[in-house]
Order: structure tokens, then C-alpha cells, then sequence
């Protein structure tokens, strides 16, 4: 038996008793088991390596904190209850139109920070009030803000999944804006219809006035919305024109989330940069925890023995392997799912187009936010709509979750023939 599958096998170990038994955060847990490769290698405690590690998704913690920070900021300035007024007095007679823009608000967190909690606590937190006075039962709306969130998670500008993976293998986030939009838009379409076209009813402005925040929209009106606008504007200037407006993504934030200062309500900005740090710092300490596991894998050996074993597996099973072990890894935690194993199959499949593969393997890996015991997502959209045994929320999303993962193989199977088209 290689001493690289040993190593392996006890670092994965260490990981699994120190998340489920122990119950320590992820990060710790990663850490505990990069101290276990370093030790059992004979590299001591390679505080170096550790470090080194730790710095390896650095620019991907800036863009988070960065996001995280504009997002409350956003949030405190009533621009996310005002874009919900907007959008319902609009489209309310067109269930067709507004469950999909529903979907698109609940999405749009995570799509800015990259974490599908985002998504439920906030925009979610503002659109499931609204699904069920539209009809929807509770796990049916408890469902549609779950898929919500981890749709935002995969869909660009920020998917963390996928910088994770691309940055296994020195690939950068470039190219990913048009895959990811094409893996999760006509997903978010067809799910926000498939869970709440059924139930939805014919409900009266006067009964929905009262459940929404009128007030901050007539008092504001559009000027709530200039800094999603901007932010927006300088990012695709900084992909079009990079030379002029190439500032990076933690600064557009930091831009967007000073001008949301003076769009809307008024806002202690240094508590809510502090809460928004606060909230982001679980996944931060994660991608930290990722980055020296992934250091200690590549200096042992044990990335190498993992790729080489990947690419020796037919491609049948690989796919099936891709299909179950992903998710069901995920259930510690996405990102350590796209570090562990999204990674080596990344470099399974060579032979395909990287930016669209790795962007499939992203979004089977954020299914992990949907895998018990912590099924993060689900777990948060059962407290928001009120359902105690988040397993009903689980049972509607079974489907879906199936969907998810036969529309992403389908992506890497013929990634070839998706690149060609654009």
C-alpha cells in the first residue's frame, strides 16, 4: 500500500473525528489534519508550509471580507426590501416573471459574497415572508431560498468553489463569468417555477403592502440602487478596459459599500463593517484551513498519488465518483469538497475544457450546503420559514439536488462542444 494513500487516509481521518466527533470548526479541523500530513511525512511541524499555505487564497479572503462588507451595507440602507417592493408590485400578476426575479433577489448575497448562507439570512430572510403570502407552503418557500443560495453561490461575479479549484491547479478566475451563468440561470428559471408556479395565488397589493417596506422606497426611491449600479458598471469596465479600470474586486466593493452610506437609511458604517467581518470569518478561517491542507497534500505527495489514482479510473466510474463523493464530502464543508477532490478530478480531466469542467465540479460541490449533518443552507431556510425538522426542507429539495448534478456532468461531458459555442 503507497505510504501516500496512508498519509491520505489518516489526514482525511483527522479531518472527518475532529469536524464530526470533536465538532471543531472546519478551519481548526483542517488545520489538525495538515499537522497530521507534516508529522506523519517527517516535515515536523513545517510552521513555513503552514503559513504559506495560509497566504494561498489571500486575494480570495479580500474579495469576501470586501463583499461581505458592501452586502451588510446594502442590506442597511433598505436597497434589498426595496428592490423586493419593486419587482412585486411590477410583475405580482405575472407568477410566471416574478417567481424567477424572486429567485434572482434571493440569489443575489451569494452571488456578490460567494457564501449560499449569505443569501438565506438576508435576501431570503426578505423573500420568503412574501412566497407564502403568494401561496407557497412553508417547506416549499423554505426549499426556494435554499436552492437560492447556493444558485448565488455558483453564479458569478464570486464563486469560491471555483477560485478554489482553479487555484489548485495555478489556474486564474478569468473566463468562468459566462459558464457559471449558463450552469445556474436556466437552473434558478426552472427551479423558482417548479417549486412555486403550482402553489402560487392571486393575492391583492393592499394584502401584500403591509408585509413589505414601503416607506424606505418612497423616501429614496432609485438613488437606492446607485451603488449595486456602480459596483456593477466597474465590473465589467475592469474586465472590458482593465488597463483603465482595473482596480480589483476588493476595492469596487469597498467603492460600493460607501456610496450604499449615503443612498439609503443612515447606518453606524464601522458596526456594520464589524458585524459583516464578524459573519465572514467562518469562511475565511475555512479558505485558510484549505489553502495549508492543500500545501501539506502538494509538499507529501499525497495530490500527486490522488491525480494519478484519478486518472487510472475509468471514465464511467469517474463520473460516478465525481457524482457522490463530492456531495457527500461537501457535507463538512463546499470548500473543503473543491479542495479534496475537486482538484484531482479537475486534473482527471485534462482532456476537457478546464473553465467549464471547473465551474461544473463547483456547483456539484456547493450540493454539500444540502448534505446532513450540517446542510447549512437548508438548515437556516427551515429557521427562516419557520419549520422545525429542516428534513422537510430537505425532502423537496431531493430532486432538484439529482437535476444538479446530471446538468453538471452534462456541462464537463461535452465542455468541449459548450466552449465552441461562445
Amino acid at each position: 500500500m503507497p505510504f501516500e494513500f496512508i498519509l491520505f487516509i489518516a489526514m482525511v481521518g483527522v479531518f472527518a473525528a475532529c469536524a464530526f466527533a470533536i465538532k471543531l470548526p472546519v478551519s481548526l479541523s483542517m488545520l489538525a489534519a495538515s499537522l497530521t500530513g507534516l508529522l506523519l511525512s517527517g516535515n515536523g511541524l513545517g510552521i513555513r508550509h503552514l503559513v504559506e499555505g495560509t497566504f494561498g487564497y489571500v486575494d480570495t479572503i479580500l474579495v469576501i471580507a470586501t463583499a461581505m462588507v458592501f452586502m451588510r451595507a446594502v442590506q442597511e440602507s433598505g436597497a434589498l426590501d426595496a428592490l423586493n417592493v419593486v419587482i412585486i408590485k411590477r410583475f405580482r400578476t405575472m407568477p410566471a416573471v416574478l417567481l424567477p426575479l424572486l429567485m434572482l433577489v434571493a440569489m443575489f448575497p451569494g452571488m456578490i459574497t460567494g457564501s449560499s448562507s449569505a443569501s438565506v439570512l438576508t435576501a431570503g430572510a426578505v423573500v420568503a415572508p412574501v412566497l407564502i403570502i403568494l401561496g407557497l407552503p412553508v417547506e416549499s418557500a423554505g426549499a426556494f431560498i435554499a436552492m437560492a443560495g447556493i444558485l448565488g453561490m455558483i453564479a458569478p461575479p464570486v464563486n469560491i468553489p471555483a477560485m478554489i479549484i482553479g487555484g489548485g491547479i495555478d489556474m486564474p478566475f478569468v473566463g468562468f463569468e459566462l459558464p457559471l451563468l449558463l450552469l445556474t440561470m436556466p437552473l434558478a428559471i426552472v427551479f423558482s417555477l417548479t417549486l412555486g408556479l403550482k402553489h402560487i395565488k392571486k393575492v391583492s397589493w393592499e394584502e401584500l403592502a403591509p408585509r413589505l417596506d414601503l416607506e424606505t422606497y418612497k423616501r429614496f426611491g432609485p438613488r437606492l440602487f446607485a451603488p449595486i449600479l456602480v459596483v456593477a458598471i466597474l465590473m465589467v469596465l475592469g474586465k472590458t478596459v482593465p488597463q483603465y479600470f482595473g482596480m480589483g474586486l476588493p476595492l469596487v466593493f469597498i467603492i460600493g459599500a460607501a456610496l450604499a452610506c449615503f443612498a439609503g437609511k443612515r447606518f453606524n458604517p464601522l458596526k456594520a463593517a464589524k458585524s459583516a467581518v464578524a459573519d465572514a470569518l467562518p469562511v475565511l478561517g475555512i479558505l485558510a484551513g484549505v489553502g495549508m491542507f492543500i500545501q501539506v497534500m502538494t509538499l507529501t505527495g499525497v495530490r500527486g498519488f490522488i491525480v494519478v489514482s484519478a486518472l487510472s479510473v475509468p471514465p464511467a466510474l469517474l463520473y460516478a465518483a465525481i457524482a457522490i463523493t463530492i456531495p457527500m464530502f461537501g457535507a463538512v464543508s463546499s470548500f473543503g469538497a473543491s479542495s479534496v477532490l475537486g482538484v484531482p478530478f479537475l486534473l482527471a480531466l485534462l482532456g476537457k475544457n478546464q473553465i467549464i469542467t471547473a465551474a461544473a465540479l463547483s456547483l456539484i460541490a456547493s450540493l454539500g450546503d444540502f448534505m446532513p449533518p450540517t446542510a447549512l443552507s437548508a438548515i437556516f431556510a427551515a429557521q427562516i420559514v419557520g419549520v422545525q425538522k429542516y428534513s422537510r426542507v430537505l425532502k423537496r429539495l431531493i430532486i432538484p439536488s439529482f437535476v444538479i448534478i446530471a446538468w453538471s456532468l452534462a456541462f464537463i461531458i461535452y465542455s468541449k462542444q459548450i466552449a465552441a459555442l461562445y
